[in-house]
Protein backbone atom coordinates (compact mmCIF):
# COMPACT_ATOMS: atom_id res chain seq x y z
CA UNK A 1 0.00 0.00 0.00
CA UNK A 2 1.36 3.70 -0.43
CA UNK A 3 3.57 4.25 -3.40
CA UNK A 4 4.76 7.31 -4.90
CA UNK A 5 1.76 7.95 -6.72
CA UNK A 6 -0.83 10.91 -7.22
CA UNK A 7 -3.18 8.35 -5.46
CA UNK A 8 -0.94 7.69 -2.47
CA UNK A 9 -3.86 8.08 0.23
CA UNK A 10 -6.34 6.25 -1.57
CA UNK A 11 -4.05 3.73 -1.48
CA UNK A 12 -3.37 3.60 2.35
CA UNK A 13 -7.06 3.91 2.49
CA UNK A 14 -7.24 0.23 0.58
CA UNK A 15 -4.96 -1.04 2.32
CA UNK A 16 -5.71 -0.61 5.68
CA UNK A 17 -9.07 -1.83 4.58
CA UNK A 18 -7.60 -5.44 3.82
CA UNK A 19 -5.89 -5.61 6.40
CA UNK A 20 -9.03 -4.80 8.19
CA UNK A 21 -11.18 -7.37 6.72
CA UNK A 22 -9.10 -10.49 5.93
CA UNK A 23 -10.17 -13.51 8.10
CA UNK A 24 -7.16 -13.63 10.66
CA UNK A 25 -8.40 -17.30 11.39
CA UNK A 26 -6.41 -18.33 7.80
CA UNK A 27 -4.31 -15.06 7.01
CA UNK A 28 -0.66 -14.01 8.61
CA UNK A 29 -0.74 -10.39 7.55
CA UNK A 30 2.25 -8.39 6.88
CA UNK A 31 1.20 -4.85 5.72
CA UNK A 32 4.07 -3.59 3.55
CA UNK A 33 4.11 0.48 3.12
CA UNK A 34 5.67 2.20 0.60
CA UNK A 35 6.46 5.77 0.83
CA UNK A 36 6.00 8.60 -1.33
CA UNK A 37 9.61 8.08 -1.97
CA UNK A 38 9.53 4.77 -3.00
CA UNK A 39 10.91 3.31 0.04
CA UNK A 40 10.09 0.30 1.41
CA UNK A 41 8.75 -0.89 5.23
CA UNK A 42 9.92 -4.15 4.52
CA UNK A 43 13.25 -5.69 2.49
CA UNK A 44 12.63 -7.53 -0.81
CA UNK A 45 14.42 -10.26 0.80
CA UNK A 46 12.19 -11.13 4.01
CA UNK A 47 9.13 -10.32 1.54
CA UNK A 48 10.66 -13.36 -0.81
CA UNK A 49 10.85 -15.43 2.96
CA UNK A 50 7.54 -14.61 4.29
CA UNK A 51 4.96 -14.15 1.63
CA UNK A 52 3.34 -16.57 0.04
CA UNK A 53 0.73 -14.47 -1.95
CA UNK A 54 0.91 -10.38 -2.35
CA UNK A 55 -2.28 -8.40 -2.25
CA UNK A 56 -1.67 -5.62 -4.38
CA UNK A 57 -3.89 -2.69 -3.08
CA UNK A 58 -1.42 0.02 -4.93
CA UNK A 59 -3.48 2.79 -7.09
CA UNK A 60 -1.88 4.77 -10.04
CA UNK A 61 1.24 4.80 -11.29
CA UNK A 62 3.56 2.38 -10.32
CA UNK A 63 0.84 -0.53 -8.39
CA UNK A 64 -1.27 -0.24 -11.35
CA UNK A 65 0.76 0.24 -14.62
CA UNK A 66 2.28 -3.05 -14.53
CA UNK A 67 5.79 -1.27 -12.74
CA UNK A 68 5.05 -3.70 -9.41
CA UNK A 69 3.73 -6.44 -11.39
CA UNK A 70 6.68 -6.75 -13.58
CA UNK A 71 8.74 -6.51 -9.76
CA UNK A 72 7.00 -9.34 -8.38
CA UNK A 73 6.97 -11.69 -11.84
CA UNK A 74 10.92 -11.12 -11.49
CA UNK A 75 11.41 -12.43 -8.17
CA UNK A 76 8.77 -15.19 -8.56
CA UNK A 77 5.90 -13.95 -5.77
CA UNK A 78 2.20 -14.35 -6.70
CA UNK A 79 0.07 -11.17 -5.99
CA UNK A 80 -3.75 -10.25 -6.80
CA UNK A 81 -5.28 -8.68 -9.48
CA UNK A 82 -4.27 -8.27 -13.37
CA UNK A 83 -0.75 -9.17 -14.85
CA UNK A 84 1.82 -6.55 -15.83
CA UNK A 85 0.46 -6.20 -19.68
CA UNK A 86 -2.51 -6.33 -18.73
CA UNK A 87 -2.35 -3.41 -16.06
CA UNK A 88 -0.22 -1.17 -18.37
CA UNK A 89 -3.25 -1.65 -21.35
CA UNK A 90 -5.28 -0.60 -18.30
CA UNK A 91 -3.57 2.21 -17.07
CA UNK A 92 -2.92 3.63 -20.80
CA UNK A 93 -6.37 4.77 -21.83
CA UNK A 94 -5.52 5.95 -25.27
CA UNK A 95 -4.18 1.83 -25.98
CA UNK A 96 -7.14 0.60 -24.24
CA UNK A 97 -9.78 2.93 -26.04
CA UNK A 98 -7.97 1.79 -29.32
CA UNK A 99 -8.13 -1.61 -28.52
CA UNK A 100 -11.86 -1.80 -27.06
CA UNK A 101 -13.42 -0.12 -30.27
CA UNK A 102 -11.13 -2.89 -32.29
CA UNK A 103 -13.55 -5.05 -30.52
CA UNK A 104 -16.42 -3.17 -31.22
CA UNK A 105 -17.48 -1.61 -28.55
CA UNK A 106 -18.28 2.12 -28.51
CA UNK A 107 -15.94 4.81 -27.04
CA UNK A 108 -16.41 8.53 -27.25
CA UNK A 109 -14.47 10.05 -30.00
CA UNK A 110 -10.70 11.31 -28.71
CA UNK A 111 -7.86 12.62 -29.97
CA UNK A 112 -4.32 12.68 -28.36
CA UNK A 113 -1.90 15.96 -27.24
CA UNK A 114 1.56 15.82 -26.32
CA UNK A 115 3.12 18.29 -23.88
CA UNK A 116 5.45 18.50 -27.24
CA UNK A 117 2.86 19.60 -29.44
CA UNK A 118 1.61 23.16 -30.43
CA UNK A 119 -1.48 22.65 -27.71
CA UNK A 120 -1.21 26.42 -26.70
CA UNK A 121 -4.32 27.79 -29.36
CA UNK A 122 -6.02 24.00 -29.12
CA UNK A 123 -9.43 24.18 -30.15
CA UNK A 124 -11.49 21.19 -29.73
CA UNK A 125 -12.59 19.43 -32.91
CA UNK A 126 -15.74 18.01 -31.16
CA UNK A 127 -17.08 21.07 -30.00
CA UNK A 128 -17.42 21.73 -26.30
CA UNK A 129 -18.13 20.49 -23.67
CA UNK A 130 -15.26 17.84 -23.80
CA UNK A 131 -13.81 15.87 -21.25
CA UNK A 132 -9.62 16.62 -20.67
CA UNK A 133 -7.52 13.92 -18.79
CA UNK A 134 -4.49 12.22 -18.70
CA UNK A 135 -3.65 9.19 -20.78
CA UNK A 136 -2.28 7.28 -17.82
CA UNK A 137 -3.27 8.24 -14.43
CA UNK A 138 -6.53 7.36 -12.03
CA UNK A 139 -9.06 8.40 -9.69
CA UNK A 140 -10.18 10.76 -12.29
CA UNK A 141 -6.82 13.10 -11.19
CA UNK A 142 -6.59 15.91 -13.47
CA UNK A 143 -9.43 15.44 -15.18
CA UNK A 144 -11.94 18.05 -16.23
CA UNK A 145 -15.09 19.12 -18.10
CA UNK A 146 -13.87 21.92 -20.83
CA UNK A 147 -16.94 23.93 -21.42
CA UNK A 148 -15.15 26.70 -24.05
CA UNK A 149 -11.63 27.22 -25.71
CA UNK A 150 -10.68 29.70 -22.71
CA UNK A 151 -11.10 26.39 -20.61
CA UNK A 152 -8.77 24.38 -22.77
CA UNK A 153 -4.95 25.65 -22.22
CA UNK A 154 -6.06 25.75 -18.36
CA UNK A 155 -6.84 22.05 -18.60
CA UNK A 156 -3.95 21.04 -20.42
CA UNK A 157 -1.54 22.66 -18.25
CA UNK A 158 -3.09 20.93 -15.40
CA UNK A 159 -2.64 17.52 -17.13
CA UNK A 160 0.99 18.44 -18.12
CA UNK A 161 1.73 19.24 -14.57
CA UNK A 162 1.20 15.47 -14.02
CA UNK A 163 1.88 13.59 -16.93
CA UNK A 164 3.30 14.28 -20.31
CA UNK A 165 0.18 12.79 -22.41
CA UNK A 166 -3.58 14.07 -22.23
CA UNK A 167 -6.82 12.95 -23.76
CA UNK A 168 -9.25 15.51 -25.34
CA UNK A 169 -12.44 13.28 -25.58
CA UNK A 170 -15.95 14.04 -26.82
CA UNK A 171 -18.47 14.82 -23.79
CA UNK A 172 -21.08 11.90 -24.12
CA UNK A 173 -24.31 13.10 -22.47
CA UNK A 174 -26.24 10.59 -20.05
CA UNK A 175 -26.01 8.36 -17.02
CA UNK A 176 -22.56 7.75 -15.46
CA UNK A 177 -22.60 3.64 -14.61
CA UNK A 178 -19.86 1.72 -13.26
CA UNK A 179 -19.73 -2.47 -13.57
CA UNK A 180 -17.17 -4.66 -11.58
CA UNK A 181 -16.64 -8.20 -12.99
CA UNK A 182 -15.06 -10.75 -10.23
CA UNK A 183 -13.22 -13.81 -11.35
CA UNK A 184 -13.58 -16.57 -9.36
CA UNK A 185 -13.83 -21.03 -10.30
CA UNK A 186 -16.63 -20.36 -12.44
CA UNK A 187 -15.19 -17.16 -14.72
CA UNK A 188 -15.70 -13.85 -15.07
CA UNK A 189 -18.73 -13.14 -13.30
CA UNK A 190 -20.57 -9.79 -13.84
CA UNK A 191 -21.50 -7.98 -10.16
CA UNK A 192 -24.39 -5.68 -10.17
CA UNK A 193 -24.00 -2.31 -11.59
CA UNK A 194 -24.03 1.20 -10.61
CA UNK A 195 -25.19 4.14 -11.20
CA UNK A 196 -23.50 7.73 -9.57
CA UNK A 197 -24.96 10.67 -8.77
CA UNK A 198 -22.02 13.80 -8.21
CA UNK A 199 -23.03 15.45 -5.50
CA UNK A 200 -22.19 19.04 -6.09
CA UNK A 201 -19.63 17.80 -8.65
CA UNK A 202 -19.57 17.83 -12.43
CA UNK A 203 -19.10 14.06 -12.95
CA UNK A 204 -17.34 11.59 -10.49
CA UNK A 205 -14.04 13.68 -9.63
CA UNK A 206 -11.23 12.39 -6.85
CA UNK A 207 -13.54 14.52 -4.10
CA UNK A 208 -17.24 12.58 -5.28
CA UNK A 209 -14.67 9.01 -5.33
CA UNK A 210 -12.88 9.66 -1.78
CA UNK A 211 -15.15 11.85 0.45
CA UNK A 212 -18.01 10.18 2.25
CA UNK A 213 -21.56 12.32 1.47
CA UNK A 214 -19.95 13.85 -1.84
CA UNK A 215 -22.16 11.08 -4.38
CA UNK A 216 -24.96 9.14 -4.47
CA UNK A 217 -24.14 5.58 -5.54
CA UNK A 218 -27.41 3.10 -6.62
CA UNK A 219 -26.37 -0.48 -6.61
CA UNK A 220 -28.28 -1.94 -8.19
CA UNK A 221 -28.72 0.69 -10.76
CA UNK A 222 -31.99 2.03 -11.30
CA UNK A 223 -31.79 0.91 -15.26
CA UNK A 224 -33.99 -1.40 -17.43
CA UNK A 225 -33.07 -5.35 -17.54
CA UNK A 226 -32.48 -4.71 -20.65
CA UNK A 227 -29.61 -2.05 -19.85
CA UNK A 228 -28.20 -4.11 -16.93
CA UNK A 229 -27.65 -7.26 -19.20
CA UNK A 230 -26.18 -4.74 -21.77
CA UNK A 231 -23.54 -2.98 -19.02
CA UNK A 232 -22.68 -6.17 -17.58
CA UNK A 233 -22.00 -7.73 -21.28
CA UNK A 234 -19.67 -5.10 -21.65
CA UNK A 235 -17.75 -4.91 -18.20
CA UNK A 236 -16.73 -8.47 -18.98
CA UNK A 237 -15.82 -8.08 -22.65
CA UNK A 238 -13.40 -5.65 -21.12
CA UNK A 239 -12.17 -7.08 -18.55
CA UNK A 240 -11.33 -9.99 -21.18
CA UNK A 241 -10.14 -7.98 -23.70
CA UNK A 242 -7.72 -6.42 -21.61
CA UNK A 243 -6.56 -9.57 -20.02
CA UNK A 244 -7.59 -9.01 -16.23
CA UNK A 245 -7.34 -11.29 -13.64
CA UNK A 246 -9.17 -11.16 -10.23
CA UNK A 247 -11.42 -8.19 -10.47
CA UNK A 248 -11.81 -4.96 -12.41
CA UNK A 249 -14.36 -2.33 -12.61
CA UNK A 250 -15.51 -0.53 -16.21
CA UNK A 251 -16.78 2.71 -15.98
CA UNK A 252 -19.49 3.53 -18.90
CA UNK A 253 -22.10 5.86 -19.72
CA UNK A 254 -25.75 5.18 -20.94
CA UNK A 255 -25.32 7.87 -23.44
CA UNK A 256 -28.89 9.92 -24.44
CA UNK A 257 -28.62 7.99 -27.93
CA UNK A 258 -28.98 4.75 -26.09
CA UNK A 259 -25.34 3.41 -27.01
CA UNK A 260 -23.26 2.05 -23.89
CA UNK A 261 -20.09 3.39 -24.13
CA UNK A 262 -17.12 2.82 -22.07
CA UNK A 263 -14.77 4.90 -20.48
CA UNK A 264 -12.04 3.02 -19.09
CA UNK A 265 -11.54 0.33 -16.76
CA UNK A 266 -9.60 0.12 -13.59
CA UNK A 267 -7.70 -3.44 -13.00
CA UNK A 268 -7.18 -2.61 -9.02
CA UNK A 269 -10.45 -1.34 -7.95
CA UNK A 270 -11.24 0.67 -4.63
CA UNK A 271 -11.36 -1.05 -1.85
CA UNK A 272 -12.04 2.03 0.64
CA UNK A 273 -15.01 2.55 2.74
CA UNK A 274 -17.10 4.29 -0.11
CA UNK A 275 -15.37 2.24 -2.66
CA UNK A 276 -17.85 0.79 -5.35
CA UNK A 277 -16.41 -2.96 -5.65
CA UNK A 278 -17.18 -3.62 -1.86
CA UNK A 279 -20.30 -2.00 -2.63
CA UNK A 280 -21.60 -4.27 -5.45
CA UNK A 281 -20.12 -7.38 -4.14
CA UNK A 282 -22.35 -6.36 -0.85
CA UNK A 283 -25.40 -6.30 -3.17
CA UNK A 284 -24.05 -10.94 -4.38
CA UNK A 285 -24.34 -11.44 -0.76
CA UNK A 286 -20.56 -11.48 -0.50
CA UNK A 287 -19.06 -9.44 2.94
CA UNK A 288 -15.91 -7.74 2.45
CA UNK A 289 -13.68 -10.70 3.78
CA UNK A 290 -15.34 -12.97 1.19
CA UNK A 291 -14.66 -10.88 -1.43
CA UNK A 292 -10.98 -10.46 -0.53
CA UNK A 293 -10.96 -14.18 -0.18
CA UNK A 294 -11.94 -14.72 -3.91
CA UNK A 295 -9.37 -12.19 -5.32
CA UNK A 296 -6.66 -14.23 -3.60
CA UNK A 297 -8.02 -16.90 -4.84
CA UNK A 298 -8.13 -16.09 -8.06
CA UNK A 299 -4.02 -14.99 -7.45
CA UNK A 300 -3.37 -18.58 -6.27
CA UNK A 301 -4.84 -20.35 -9.34
CA UNK A 302 -3.17 -18.01 -11.66
CA UNK A 303 0.48 -18.66 -9.80
CA UNK A 304 -0.18 -22.51 -9.99
CA UNK A 305 0.31 -22.96 -6.68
Amino acid sequence: MGGPSAEHDVSIASGKMVCENLDKDRYEVIPVHITRGGEWALSFESLMDSADVVFLALHGEYGEDGTIQQFLDGIGLPYTGSSARASALGMNKIASSKLFRANGLDVPDWIEITRNDEWARLRSPFGYPVVVKPVDRGSSVGVSIVRNEFGMQEALCDVFEISRNAMVQRYVSGREITCAVLEDERGNIPLPPTEIFPLGAEFFDYNAKYNAGASKEITPAPITNRETEMVQQIAVAVHEIIGAGGASRTDMIIGNDGRVYVLEINTLPGLTPTSLLPQAANQMGLSHSALLDKIIASAIRKSGR
